[in-house]
This record gives structure tokens, C-alpha cells and sequence, in this order.
């Protein structure tokens, strides 16, 4: 080994094992003083662990790099508690930022993996990969004169990322381009909307598309609500929570304060530490509690959302359609570390004005070969509403009314993973230079033609299922030696099942011309477009509009008519 190398090596070492030592010196004065039960643990595993990094430096066969191990055993580590309690490095801070604000340094698009390539996506409107002309499809083949070949698109995202007003160039190609294109751009602070669409839907009913809970969400729900009872005669307003993930929880008592009075317990939290146990109240006055609410959600609501849509049903305030809820109750804190890391921790968990906690993964009790499972139904509690109404815990947030979402069939799925769409799309886009606007743009026959010719020569492959009952019921017959005597049969079947297999693209023609839709608006309008071309054949908006259109059964849901109404 080169002496610089042993001297580098070297000093890695002596600052892992500082800092190991500083750890354990702490945690043994906490043990002396008698602080925490497990504290001698701790310092006695500490120490292995210091010795262990101590000899693989000196013995292992060849360099280590202490700092990547370091690394592996804290993931390794935190994997095994809950998948939100998680170890950040300097080099991830970006990310914290952008779960908190919305906000990162960079160029401003989604990237996908296809193959070997990281393929843009989408660009955001108004960013600048789209002002730049960046398009949906290109691929990246060099990022600032270096190969992209093989990089995942975390490591093409964190070269992409970066301080605002530096430049990154990229190398791309273009389907229908001969040559590649190279494109140079100054990377922005770019702000990802949390309400990217609102707008009034039907006869006078507001419709607010929220996608995320970082800082000031709540202030933007209340804005565009506020805009929309300006300009319009609205008879009820539709929240879309499906899909939101969550994010800040504060942000959530504040979009529930828009719609109920103040003073009113939103969320509490409760952990093993008292400093964790806080109960969040609505501290202003309500912008409307009056106007008739729904809450849209779907299995991809989750934490704040889930709080929102929570606190909204126990207090009878909306009704809630859709499909239940992710089931995350757990609440996260974020520590500082020392060279600048981060560790967000679970920390707490939060109970909804009922005192139901929605969390649906046990993780605190694992099987013996540590894997984690729903909360058992013997342990399921049932609480009441403000007006009485039954509602439960222990698995998220069970709608009001239930839209039982249709099943996408396996040969649009196919397609659809075999990014048939998404190709055809661009190849539209290629060949037309506008479209109508979202809300009237309809694939039509012509077009959902020219699609069908499009994959006639492409590899979609896929089994119905018809194709794989068969085969298991193949299985069968040979296990019970059946087979042979049946086979004339299954074949004849068989035969049936391609020939009839041969008509789906005209069996799911309304499926796939809706897919094609969305792509292709998408294309030209963004995801603002494509939520815009959504809205008319959208099964839960259509519900939630019939809902609110009915005074009597909107307050039936709630439990309010028939209540006495004198004081």
C-alpha cells in the first residue's frame, strides 16, 4: 500500500474511532449516573463495534473504507425498527429539504429508468428542463461530458441537483433526432406546487387537487378556497387528498383549521419521551364551516392526509369517499448528527379527535423471523364521531362511502409497463404540433388506430386470466396424473382462449383510449393538463358530486339529520 494511502486510511480510522470513543465516553457517564437501563448495552456494543472496524483496518486482506461501513451498519441497523426511522447523510440534506419545503436546487424534472438509461419523464412547466425544450422521452446519455450509461436515477438525480445558478450540461437523445442534442442549463431553486389545480367542477362545486403537506400548504388551501367562494356561487367543496403522502403535520391542523372552529383538538401525539406528548389544536378562526365538504382518498393517502381526512370525519365535518387509507400513525422527528448528518426517528404516535390511532403496520412486535404484520382484527377498537357515528383504528381511514376502483386489465397493464403508451405519446407529439385543450381533447377512433398499428410490431406479451387458471389447473391434472387423458381438451381450450385473446385491444378500446388521453394532454399541459382531462370521467369526483348536490343525505352520512336542532 502507497504511504499516502495508508496516512488517508489512516486518518478515516482515527475519526470514526474519536467519534465512537466521544459516544461511548457520554453514554458511560449517563450509565453512571444511572440515566437509562440499557446504557451499559449500549457502551458494552459500542465498544465491539469500535474494535471490530479497529481489526478489519488492520487484519482485512485488503483497504477498507471505514466511513462506508460505518454507513451500512447504521441502515442496517435502523431497517430493522420501522422504514421511516432512517440515517441521512450530508450528502442527502437536499432531500430533507425538499420533504420539508418543496423545494430543491436543480433543473426541474421526473426521471425514469429504462434499461440501461435514465429517460426524462416529465419536465415540470415552467422549470428549466422545459424552457429549455427538454422533452418527456429524451435520454440522458451524458451528464456534464461523463457516461450516464448504467447510473441508476438516484445518481443521475444527485448530479442533476445542486446549488441554484450553476450549470450542469447534458448529452441527450431524441427519438426522430439523428443526431444527439446537447443542452446546457442553470440550475434554479425549484418549488414543487402543493396544490397543482383548482378550479370549480359541475353546477358550482369547488374542486382542490392537494399533493403535498410541506411549508405553507395550509396558507395555499385557504387562498385557493378563498378564490373560489370569490368567483363563484359554490355549493360544496371536493379536497383531493388521493395519492398524498404526507408530509409536515402542522401543515394538517392548519388545512383542518379552514373548515372548523378554533380551539378544536385536531391530532395528538404520545411517545415513551414527555417532551413528545403534545396535543395540536386549531389556533384561528375558521374560514367556513358551514359549506358541505368531501374528502377524496385512496390507499396512497397517507400521514397528514391521513390526519386531515381523520379529524374531518370524527368531528362529522365532511364526508369521506373513496378507498381506505395507507395506515401510518407513526410520527417522525428529525435529530441533528454530528458532520453536518441527520437522523429522522420515529418518535410518537398520533391519535385523531376520536382518540383512534390509524397506524396499520405493527412494527414494534416482529414474527421470529423479524418481518411485521397489520395489526391483529382482536386488537381493532371501535371509537365514536362528534355525532356519534362508529368509526375504528388499527388499518387507516375507512371512507364514509366506499368507489370501488376498477381493476386495469392485464393487457393495458402490459402495455403500460412495456411503456407502449408513453412511446406512442411522444410519437404524437412528433407528428402534432397542438392539441385542444385538456378538457375537450378526445382520442379518437383515428388515433386509438393509428395506436394499434403502432404496437403491431411491438413485444407486448401478456397472459389473461384465463391463460394462467389454465395453467394452474394444468399443474393440477399432472400432479393427480390426469393430464395426459385431458390434454385434447386443454389444448382445444387453449386454442379458444388466444383466439378470443386476439380481440381485447377492441375489448378494452374505452380503457386504452382513457390511458392514451392522459398521456398524450400530459404532453402538452403537464400534470396541471392532466388532472384538468381527468376530472369528467373520474368515478370518486362524480360520487362526491352527488353527495354534496344532496343536502339530506350529505347530513344523513353525518349523522346529523334527525338531531334535535333546539338549544
Amino acid at each position: 500500500m502507497k504511504q499516502s494511502a495508508i496516512y488517508k486510511n489512516m486518518k478515516k480510522m482515527k475519526l470514526v474511532l474519536i467519534n465512537l470513543s466521544v459516544i461511548y465516553l457520554v453514554i458511560f457517564s449517563s450509565s453512571v449516573l444511572g440515566q437509562n437501563k440499557n446504557n451499559f448495552e449500549i457502551s458494552k456494543n459500542l465498544d465491539i463495534y469500535a474494535t471490530v472496524i479497529k481489526e478489519l483496518d488492520i487484519n482485512y486482506v485488503d483497504d477498507i473504507q471505514p466511513g462506508n461501513l460505518a454507513e451500512t451498519s447504521i441502515k442496517s441497523m435502523l431497517e430493522s425498527l420501522d422504514p421511516y426511522t432512517v440515517y441521512i447523510p450530508e450528502s442527502d440534506i437536499e432531500d430533507v429539504r425538499f420533504i420539508t419545503t418543496g423545494e430543491y436546487g436543480g433543473i426541474g424534472a421526473m426521471i425514469q429508468m429504462r434499461d440501461d438509461w435514465v429517460v426524462i419523464s416529465e419536465p415540470y412547466e415552467g422549470k428549466p428542463a422545459q424552457l429549455a425544450g427538454l422533452k418527456a422521452g429524451d435520454k440522458i446519455l451524458e451528464v456534464d461530458g461523463k457516461s450516464a450509461k448504467g447510473k441508476t436515477t438516484s445518481e443521475v438525480s444527485a448530479i442533476l441537483k445542486g446549488q441554484p445558478g450553476t450549470k450542469v450540461t447534458l448529452l441527450i437523445e431524441r427519438e426522430g433526432v439523428a443526431e444527439p442534442i446537447e443542452k446546457e442549463f442553470a440550475r434554479e431553486n425549484v418549488k414543487i406546487d402543493n396544490i397543482p389545480y383548482y378550479g370549480v367542477l359541475g353546477d358550482g362545486f369547488g374542486y382542490i387537487k392537494l399533493t403535498g403537506f410541506t411549508h405553507n400548504a395550509g396558507n395555499e388551501v385557504k387562498m385557493a378556497f378563498l378564490e373560489l367562494k370569490k368567483n363563484n356561487d359554490l355549493k360544496g367543496v371536493i379536497l383531493d387528498l388521493r395519492g398524498n403522502g404526507g408530509g409536515l403535520l402542522q401543515e394538517a391542523v392548519n388545512i383542518t383549521n379552514i373548515f372548523v372552529e378554533k380551539g378544536q383538538m385536531v391530532v395528538s401525539t404520545k411517545g415513551k419521551l414527555e417532551s413528545k406528548n403534545y396535543s395540536y389544536k386549531t389556533r384561528n378562526a375558521p374560514t367556513d364551516v358551514e359549506i358541505p365538504l368531501a374528502v377524496l382518498v385512496d390507499d396512497g393517502s397517507a400521514s397528514a392526509s391521513e390526519i386531515v381526512t381523520g379529524a374531518l370525519q370524527d368531528l362529522d365535518r365532511g364526508v369521506v369517499i373513496g378507498q381506505r387509507t395507507f395506515g401510518k400513525g407513526l410520527v417522525q422527528n428529525v435529530i441533528p448528527l454530528s458532520y453536518n448528518a441527520q437522523l429522522k426517528v420515529t418518535v410518537a404516535k398520533y391519535y385523531i379527535p376520536s382518540g383512534r390511532c390509524i397506524q396499520k403496520i405493527d412494527y414494534f412486535h416482529k414474527d421470529k423471523n423479524g418481518h411485521s404484520g397489520e395489526i391483529a382484527d382482536s386488537l381493532i377498537t371501535a371509537f365514536k364521531t362528534s355525532n356519534g357515528r362508529t368509526v375504528y383504528d388499527g388499518g387507516g381511514i375507512e371512507p364514509d362511502i366506499k368507489v370501488d376502483l376498477g381493476k386495469m386489465s392485464n393487457l393495458s397493464y402490459t402495455l403500460f409497463i412495456k411503456y407502449l403508451f408513453f412511446d406512442y405519446a411522444g410519437k404524437f407529439e412528433r407528428e402534432h404540433d397542438s392539441i385542444e385543450p385538456p378538457e375537450k381533447f378526445e382520442i379518437t377512433d383515428d388515433v386509438f388506430n393509428d395506436f394499434v398499428a403502432y404496437i403491431s410490431d411491438k413485444d407486448y406479451d401478456y397472459s389473461t386470466n384465463c391463460e394462467k387458471s389454465l395453467e394452474d389447473m394444468k399443474e393440477s391434472a399432472e400432479d393427480d396424473d390426469y393430464f395426459t387423458s385431458l390434454e385434447p381438451e386443454f389444448e382445444a381450450l387453449r386454442a379458444k382462449i388466444l383466439e378470443n385473446k386476439k380481440g381485447d385491444l377492441v375489448k378494452h378500446k374505452d380503457e386504452i383510449k382513457k390511458i392514451l388521453k392522459f398521456e398524450i394532454v400530459t404532453r402538452y399541459y403537464y400534470q396541471k393538463g392532466r388532472i384538468i382531462a381527468s376530472l369528467n370521467d373520474d368515478e370518486d369526483i362524480n360520487k362526491a358530486i352527488d353527495v354534496l348536490s344532496d343536502e339530506s343525505g350529505y347530513l344523513t352520512i353525518l349523522g346529523v339529520a334527525g338531531k334535535d336542532d333546539n338549544n
